[in-house]
């Protein structure tokens, strides 16, 4: 019944922003910690960033470091990701993950997933 969707891909040129999103319903989302990852074709799936239940612990990947912030807001059930100056290696699928136990860079911790919204850069 826990489902995640995400929204806010799409195509963008270098340099610019995309606000990406995810709903998640059916569980206790203030009390899951929540990451980003990103698949491209042929490409492990690569984590991006993550956030503990109540934001006191964030964990940033390399690629995203000083460009994408995370952020949730409880209330609404609802996980962000702010990404600003994009460049064209940041293309790819990108999916939000539920973990019902720590904030983690490993996508075996995450129990549940989203379906994935699309993040294309170009130059």
């Amino acid at each position: 019944q826990v489902q995640l969707v995400e929204s806010g891909g799409g195509l963008v040129q270098t340099g610019g922003s995309l606000r990406l999103s995810c709903v998640v319903s059916g569980g206790t989302f203030s009390r899951y910690a929540m990451g980003w990852f990103r698949q491209t074709p042929g490409m492990e799936r690569q984590f991006v960033a993550a956030m503990n239940w109540s934001g006191a612990t964030i964990i940033q990947g390399d690629s995203g470091k000083g460009r994408f912030t995370i952020s949730r807001d409880n209330g609404k059930s609802t996980l962000y990701l702010q990404m600003n100056s994009l460049k064209p290696e940041d293309t790819g699928v990108y999916y939000c993950a539920a973990s019902t136990t720590i904030a983690t860079q490993y996508k075996e911790e995450y129990k549940f997933w989203g379906q994935g919204t699309q993040v294309t850069v170009i130059s």
